[in-house]
């Protein structure tokens, strides 16, 4: 995505962007569990690939490599089938092994993301769109502390 917002992008309130994060949330959760397990998978045919490379093949189970990558390969279908569902609603899909979303709106007349992610109950921080997560800045001064992930 730009940097920019485009004349076609939905610019959300903070009502708004909390309804869709609550609706979006669990497709984000089902997506970073995929990611997850495609790593996994990832990792495995990387893991056999050295196998053939070093030994030339020899007591590689072809099948297994089939099914791996098969599996593989669906999940990464799916995973870009949710995100492709999450970013319709309007929201952005920043960080999917951290399971952060940004959404477009204004503050001030300032283009800014409101800013969310895992783990946090409520949209509480924004950014401008130039920052990024370490931007964040509390849209309640009284969540100042609550920004900091450890």
């Amino acid at each position: 995505m730009s940097e920019e917002h485009n004349d076609n992008e939905r610019i959300f309130s903070l009502t708004e962007a909390e309804r869709t994060r609550r609706e979006v949330e669990p497709l984000l959760l089902e997506a970073m569990e995929n990611r997850r397990r495609q790593s996994e998978l990832g990792d495995a045919l990387g893991e056999l690939v050295s196998r053939i490379m070093v030994m030339g093949g020899i007591q590689i189970s072809l099948e297994k490599a089939a099914v791996v990558r098969r599996e593989h390969d669906k999940l990464t279908a799916l995973i870009k089938a949710t995100l492709e569902k999450i970013e319709s609603t309007g929201c952005v899909v920043k960080d999917l092994d951290a399971g952060l979303l940004d959404f477009p709106a204004r503050i001030s007349g300032e283009e800014v993301y409101l800013c969310w992610r895992v783990g946090e109950d409520r949209i509480r921080f924004y950014h401008g769109i130039h920052e990024g997560f370490a931007g964040r800045k509390p849209l309640d001064p009284r969540d100042k502390d609550s920004g900091t992930v450890h």
